[in-house]
C-alpha cells in the first residue's frame, strides 16, 4: 500500500468541501481527464463519479464509487479504470491546530495492474498522489481563504 501525506493551511472541513464536490475530481486527481456525471447523492456511500482517464484520443471511461464516508475525517473510494484495473483509495483528514494533515492511502485491488511488482507500483502511485495532494491542498486552501492574500507556494 502506498501512503502519502501533506499538511495544508485549512480545516478538515475545507478539505472535505473539495472532496464532496465530485465535479472537482478532474481538477486534482492526476490522470482524471474529465468528469462525465456525478450521482446526485455523492458523496454518500454507494454513489459514483463517472469519469474518463487518459489523454485524448485514448481515454478510458469508468467510475469511482464511495465505499465509506466519515466527514470531515475520511472517505474511502473504489477507483476503477478498466481494463487497467481498480484501486482502493482512502483519504484521511487529521486536524493539526489551524492546519490539516491529509493522508492518501492507495492499493491496487484488481485487474492487470496487480501484476506490477509492489515496489514499482508503490513508487508510481506515491508520485502521482504527491501531485494530487498538492492540487487538493491548493483548492482547499483557496476556498478557505478569507483575507484575499495568495497562499504562499511551498512546492
Amino acid at each position: 500500500m502506498s501512503e502519502v501525506t501533506r499538511v495544508v493551511s485549512c480545516s478538515p472541513e475545507a478539505v472535505f468541501d473539495v472532496l464532496s464536490d465530485g465535479w472537482s475530481y478532474a481538477t486534482w486527481v492526476v490522470g482524471a481527464a474529465r468528469i462525465r456525471h456525478v450521482d446526485h447523492e455523492f458523496p454518500a456511500p454507494g454513489s459514483r463519479i463517472h469519469h474518463s482517464v487518459g489523454m485524448w484520443p485514448v481515454m478510458l471511461s469508468d467510475h469511482t464509487e464511495v465505499e465509506h464516508l466519515d466527514p470531515p475525517h475520511e472517505i474511502q473510494l473504489l477507483a476503477r479504470a478498466w481494463p487497467a484495473g481498480e484501486a482502493r483509495v482512502t483519504i484521511i483528514c487529521e486536524p493539526q491546530g489551524q492546519q490539516t494533515k491529509i493522508i492518501i492511502r492507495e492499493n491496487v485491488v484488481g485487474g492487470p495492474a496487480k501484476v506490477i511488482p509492489k515496489m514499482v507500483e508503490d513508487a508510481l502511485i506515491a508520485a502521482r498522489n504527491r501531485e494530487a495532494l498538492l492540487r487538493l491542498g491548493y483548492l482547499a486552501e483557496r476556498a478557505a481563504r478569507t483575507d484575499g492574500d495568495p497562499v504562499n507556494p511551498r512546492d
